[in-house]
């Protein structure tokens, strides 16, 4: 991350309420960047968000991405340098439940992203936050690159499918890369692993469960323990889509279009694995695995990060142990209330940016 770069540029990031959102609002604040944020409200109590106190630090506004005439009039107001979309309906059991607010939060919420850009001149950089999801699954034992074909089972992963979709529509229509000279736009989608790290409360991931399972003393039931998943922390792709951001202002013509943010192959393990080495340092927690038949989920998913390495000059920081333990280490100081919190989170992303020098 280039700080220079950062330094009060005006940046818009949609979803910053989320567990993700708020890393990545708290990281660009620390780097002197002017940030706006255009979200519903925290969906978690307790919230990463209100933890770190973020509505005193950056332009926090609530708003819904549904809702066109209010989005376009609030982006237009702003008139940010550069966009990071990230709000989104982000779970594969919640949209199983509710697939209408699922595709019209990713769908539609992408179409009006582009519509607002379209209206705000000052916009030269916009980052579609999507996922590794977003590919047809073929359960093959390799990582899918950014050419694969596009699909999704489920109601999430079709929706961010089409949100793909909606982008290289947009991008090909109206923000050509042949044609940035006349609209001044430079546009990418960012597919990014399993992400996880500490504040995230979000019921119906793993990580949040078996953390909630281990403060309360009860047993873990573990489903799907043999699924292969591309497990990495928070900071590491949210450094690849600021990495991106940089080129994308710098040279828009070769850095527009899709990229995999994801681990190394080494990292992608399975369910069972992460479980197992979290019980260990979190002392006298116990899991078992759960038989019963649940919805479809992806048995392995596997991330190629080829094009982001050598193209972009990014690659991993933390190995997943690294990233295990910084979510045990987060979570206990929460509970013991020995540090603050914030101080605890700045502490780890200092960590973090000490090994990207």
């Amino acid at each position: 991350m280039n700080k220079d770069f950062w330094k009060n540029k005006k940046v818009l990031i949609t979803g910053h309420t989320g567990f993700k959102g708020s890393w990545l609002s708290l990281w660009l604040w620390s780097a002197g960047a002017e940030v706006y944020g255009y979200a519903l409200e925290p969906s978690t109590i307790p919230s990463l968000f209100n933890l770190l106190k973020l509505s005193e630090k950056i332009n926090h506004h609530e708003g819904d991405v549904r809702d066109l005439a209010v989005f376009k009039q609030y982006m237009s107001s702003v008139e940010p340098d550069v966009v990071i979309h990230m709000a989104a309906q982000a779970l594969v059991q919640a949209s199983y439940i509710d697939p209408v607010e699922t595709f019209s939060t990713n769908v539609m919420g992408t179409v009006h992203l582009f519509e607002a850009v379209r209206v705000t001149p000052s916009v030269k950089v916009i980052i579609n936050v999507t996922t590794d999801k977003c590919y047809e699954n073929k359960e093959w034992p390799w990582g899918y690159r950014e050419n694969d074909t596009l699909g999704g089972y489920d109601p999430y992963s079709n929706s961010k499918a089409c949100s793909e979709l909606i982008t290289a529509a947009y991008r090909s229509s109206y923000f050509n890369p042949n044609m940035f000279n006349e609209h001044g736009k430079a546009m990418a989608t960012a597919r990014a692993g399993n992400v996880i790290g500490g504040g995230d409360w979000t019921k119906g991931r793993l990580i949040p469960d078996i953390i909630n399972g281990f403060v309360h003393e009860e047993v873990i039931n573990i489903r799907n323990p043999s699924a292969i998943r591309p497990w990495q922390h928070v900071l590491e792709p949210l450094s690849g889509y600021l990495l991106l951001a940089e080129k994308l202002w710098e040279k828009p013509e070769i850095y527009t279009g899709a990229w995999n943010f994801g681990p190394y192959d080494s990292d992608a393990v399975t369910v069972r694995e992460v479980v197992k080495y979290l019980a260990e340092q979190w002392h006298g927690a116990q899991w078992k695995i759960d038989d019963k038949v649940s919805l479809h989920e992806t048995k392995c998913l596997q991330l190629d990060i080829s094009k982001a390495t050598t193209v972009l000059g990014w690659k991993p920081r933390w190995a997943l142990t690294r990233t295990l333990d910084s979510i045990v280490a987060w979570q206990q100081a929460f509970i013991s209330q020995d540090e603050d919190i914030l101080d605890v989170t700045l502490s780890q992303l200092k960590d973090y940016e000490i090994r990207m020098k």
